[in-house]
């Protein structure tokens, strides 16, 4: 990895390319005027939004190489490493970049609402690909900030330009939900079968030994697909998170053991269980009733089965009542 640029404050990348500085924590950047820039890789301490308005090639996230399409909009946050190593060479390229200190958001509704916003942490594979109409309704609110900037700072500049910015993060929110839906319909439609395989072939393969329960990054991991984006599609899918879905694999799995005769001991052992307390915690509050109760009162073994059959059949139907826009909240 090359020379990184540690982008402290919005300013020192606006900074590095030659672009104008508007505000200490905001700053908005049109790529087509720019006479002079040059390639950067950032590590960034700040919120950013770029907008490619052409296909950029070999760019770096963390450790990953990526390619970004035309109208593409990828998200970082803080503490993320991206962009391209300058090589000395000066580039001509069109786009947008939206970057917004932390300091900006503190005391505000938005400070709170940003961990809802799981687009800041999806992977170089997962930008938002957008049309030429959803392109143009986010620039015409970068114009309206920075002319907002421009105009010199009074009392109410900072609560409008967050407001904006508020408006911007919405709308792709609503963005990535509709191409969250398109993607379960189409390219993803077996996701969730992926997902059960994966979770079976984990304890097929003794995994839990190691690396005790299941995890969503786990599983994430192994489909190729970030945390977050992950479990949007999951909830897209289902109407439910990814690690409820675990949780109802492991303790259905729970159930199995116990009805074989395994102990309370064994069966949190044979799951992946740090101590057998924690299973006893997770059992009652899936079932009802407590593991040891379970294996002496066979009516309770009974009426768990049918109500782990109902729960997982509800699932299943919910991917087709969900609305995709509710896909964007946790």
């Amino acid at each position: 990895m090359g020379k990184i640029l540690r982008v402290h404050n919005v300013n020192d990348y606006a900074r590095y390319i030659g672009a104008p500085v508007l505000h200490p924590l905001v700053s908005v950047i049109h790529y087509d005027e720019l006479e002079h820039c040059r390639h950067s890789l950032n590590n960034y301490d700040v919120f950013a939004l770029f907008i490619g308005d052409e296909k950029l090639e070999d760019l770096s996230y963390g450790q990953l190489q990526y390619d970004l399409s035309c109208h593409a909009l990828m998200c970082v946050d803080p503490g993320q490493i991206g962009g391209k190593t300058d090589m000395g060479e000066e580039i001509h390229t069109r786009g947008w970049a939206l970057l917004f200190d932390t300091k900006l958001l503190q005391g505000t509704e938005l400070r709170r609402r940003m961990s809802d916003y799981h687009f800041f942490s999806y992977g170089t594979s997962e930008a938002l690909l957008m049309s030429p109409e959803q392109r143009q309704s986010i620039v015409r609110l970068l114009e309206q900030i920075r002319l907002e900037l421009l105009s010199g700072e009074d009392a109410h500049t900072l609560r409008i330009v967050t407001s904006m910015i508020e408006q911007i993060l919405e709308l792709v929110a609503r963005y990535y939900a509709l191409q969250l839906s398109t993607a379960v319909s189409s390219t993803n439609s077996d996701l969730l079968p992926r997902f059960e395989h994966l979770l079976r072939q984990y304890y097929n393969d003794s995994l839990q030994q190691k690396q005790g329960l299941p995890t969503v990054k786990y599983c994430a991991q192994q489909l190729c697909l970030s945390p977050n984006y992950f479990g949007d599609l999951i909830r897209e899918l289902t109407g439910d998170s990814a690690l409820s879905h675990i949780r109802r694999f492991v303790m259905q799995r729970a159930q199995t053991l116990l009805t074989g005769g395994a102990s309370v001991t064994e069966t949190a052992e044979q799951l992946g269980f740090d101590y057998p307390q924690h299973f006893t915690r997770q059992f009652k509050k899936h079932f009802g009733v407590t593991p040891s109760h379970y294996t002496h009162t066979p009516q309770y073994s009974s009426r768990a089965s049918t109500c782990c059959s109902a729960t997982k059949s509800t699932t299943r139907w919910n991917r087709f009542a969900m609305p995709s826009a509710a896909t964007r909240r946790r």
